[in-house]
């Protein structure tokens, strides 16, 4: 099938229009198997095998033979209920057609973003199915949902860092539902632990962080800063005016990284967007501004993208500016190991 650019978007669309669900409560007799997180078929990223966070637009390169620092990588909800047998309340690590979806967006699209900053690892997790965002009812349900998946995020994290860290610095990155995910494993297991010392930055994109989350974890003020985290949500920019209200959420802006609301960056600060194909780079897509808690982008415009018409540019938060994102995330790797020398 061919791709065109605005099938990147596509995900928009389930975001409110998930017909195959859980209709049973939670019951954790019936959750799918503990992943074992010595065998690498359960990392959708990991550097010992081959896989797609290994690729690069053209013009760039594959760093992480040759860097010094990890990438910790979770990815976003991609058990969303488009298939007949996603209808239970935790995808499987083995479920072929939902590790393929995984791979050929987030990995492919959003973790090799890193591969210039550090070795990327991304586990795969028994991710909470999207309904559990939009679960009015059966609230408790939705939460042990989610905490199962967490489990998983800690349990591989843990076994990274007994086998493959050895003390290496690391980044902490994820997006909508893995930003979820690493916001809390900052939290539990990072800052206020020994592991601190060894936090380059965390990219918690896609999931609101209010400004009191953490005690010690800082928002990254500038653009070198480590031992921090940056963190923004991207709307329409027309439509955020009129709806973004929160105050106490976080918001970077990737163009400039500034915390700073009301600073605006013109789409000529954007060195590089990237959608399909992905071997292509779009300088200036889009611009960016802070504003009540999200980050406001007006239209891009690609061949097909008369077809996005939702306000909420979610699916796109990453890729938008990926690779202000990758620059950024090689200046920090580089200041934290200036800064241990």
């Amino acid at each position: 099938m061919k791709h065109f650019p605005f099938l990147l978007w596509m995900p928009l669309l389930l975001l409110t229009n998930c017909s195959v669900h859980p209709k049973k409560p939670f019951d954790a007799t019936r959750i799918p198997a503990t992943p074992n997180y010595s065998e690498l078929e359960n990392w959708a990223s990991h550097p010992d095998k081959t896989d797609l966070a290994d690729r690069t637009p053209a013009g760039l390169s594959d760093e992480q033979a040759t860097t010094a620092v990890d990438v910790f990588f979770l990815y976003p909800t991609t058990y969303t209920g488009s298939k007949r047998s996603e209808k239970n309340w935790n995808a499987a690590v083995d479920d072929e057609k939902v590790n393929k979806k995984t791979d050929e967006s987030s990995i492919l699209f959003q973790a090799s973003i890193f591969n210039g900053a550090g070795r990327v690892f991304a586990p795969r997790y028994r991710q909470a199915h999207l309904h559990v965002f939009f679960a009015k009812k059966d609230t408790a349900s939705a939460r042990e949902a989610l905490d199962l998946a967490y489990s998983d995020v800690k349990a591989a994290f843990k076994y990274y860092l007994e086998h493959w860290n050895q003390g290496r610095p690391f980044i902490i990155a994820g997006h909508s539902q893995g930003a979820r995910h690493a916001m809390l494993l900052i939290r539990e297991m990072i800052e206020n632990q020994p592991l601190a010392d060894q936090l380059v930055a965390g990219y918690i994109v896609g999931w609101p962080v209010k400004d009191n989350f953490f005690s010690q974890c800082k928002p990254c003020a500038t653009p070198e800063e480590t031992g921090c985290f940056c963190s923004w949500r991207t709307w329409e920019r027309k439509y955020g005016l009129r709806k973004a209200y929160e105050s106490n959420v976080v918001c970077t802006n990737p163009l400039i990284w500034s915390l700073e609301e009301g600073q605006y960056a013109e789409k000529a600060f954007n060195s590089g967007a990237v959608i399909r194909p992905f071997n292509t780079l779009r300088p200036q897509m889009t611009d960016a501004e802070v504003y009540k808690g999200v980050l406001l982008a007006r239209k891009p415009k690609f061949p097909g993208s008369v077809l996005l018409v939702r306000k909420n540019y979610h699916i796109g938060d990453f890729n938008l500016y990926y690779l202000n994102v990758r620059e950024n995330a090689q200046t920090r790797a580089k200041m934290f190991m200036q800064a241990k020398k």
